[in-house]
């Protein structure tokens, strides 16, 4: 499959959301990503989540531009990279790696599932999904796929 087909059917949902709360979605795409084996439904969900929480990030934010930029592009070895990036207040250093344990949140109506489910389905997918904090403002969730890899439909 093309990621970049997921990654904008994905946003359809959330647009509206989004313009409401002054939330812009950038994305900068590979022109020709690498190509990959995997339940397109379930990258969806992933990367609707990656986004949802990305805009959840910032509902704080007042004084800069509420901005998400999601990316795919080929990465080392010829992986798949999709990634999202924040300008909310980031991450707590010590919560980078718990934010992907199940019923682990940072927000008060969370239940901490949804980071947890993600990882798990990158991983069924062969890859790998962890945080960073930006060097700037915000944060970056990011998962790589490989090619020809994946679970079998």
């Amino acid at each position: 499959m093309n990621i970049n087909d997921a990654i904008q059917e994905s946003d359809r949902p959330g647009k509206q959301r989004r313009a409401k709360e002054h939330v812009e979605l950038k994305a900068e795409l590979a022109a020709d990503p690498p190509a990959v084996v995997g339940d397109r439904i379930q990258l969806q969900q992933v990367i609707l989540n990656l986004i949802l929480n990305g805009k959840d990030a910032m509902s704080s934010v007042k004084t800069r531009p509420r901005e998400l930029l999601i990316t795919s592009r080929e990465g080392n070895a010829g992986e798949l990279l999709v990634a999202v990036r924040d300008t909310g207040n980031g991450l707590d250093p010590q919560n980078v790696e718990r934010i992907f344990d199940p019923f682990f949140t940072t927000k008060p109506e969370g239940m901490g599932l949804g980071l947890s489910i993600s990882r798990t389905i990158i991983e069924a997918h062969g890859g790998r999904l962890w945080a960073t904090q930006n060097e700037d403002n915000g944060a970056t969730i990011q998962f790589t796929l490989h090619p020809g890899s994946g679970i079998e439909l």
